[in-house]
């Protein structure tokens, strides 16, 4: 972590009372495959570093958007085909359940291919 260790933690509880709990899940998820990382926010998102941007992700009106890269949209593209993508990004609605597992995975193809953005 840097040396604002609650900087993401900050970001969370800046947000909604009822998306709240779903960011703290993401970001348990994530910390969970790259306990090493250094936390921080980067263009305002919470983003996970080491040596690189691995992973970012950030709190919508009505989405959670999950920022891993062009390459990893493109190699978990049919796990993604019920979620809206662009290039990097991906939308995850409110009103479906959260993915966990999937972003796990995510990160840690992200963190093992140095795929970074």
């Amino acid at each position: 972590m840097n040396n604002d260790q609650n900087c993401i933690i900050d970001y969370i509880e800046q947000q909604d009372d009822n998306i709240r709990p779903l960011l703290y899940q993401v970001h348990e998820a994530i910390r969970g495959v790259l306990p090493k990382a250094e936390e921080r926010i980067s263009w305002k998102m919470p983003t996970y570093w080491d040596g690189h941007n691995i992973i970012h992700f950030a709190a919508f009106t009505k989405h959670l958007g999950i920022y891993p890269g062009p390459d990893a949209i493109l190699h978990f593209s049919d796990e993604l085909k019920s979620y809206k993508t662009s290039k990097g990004a991906i939308q995850l609605p409110y009103n479906q359940p959260i993915p966990i597992e999937l972003i796990k995975d995510i990160t840690c193809w992200c963190y093992q291919t140095g795929n970074h953005h």
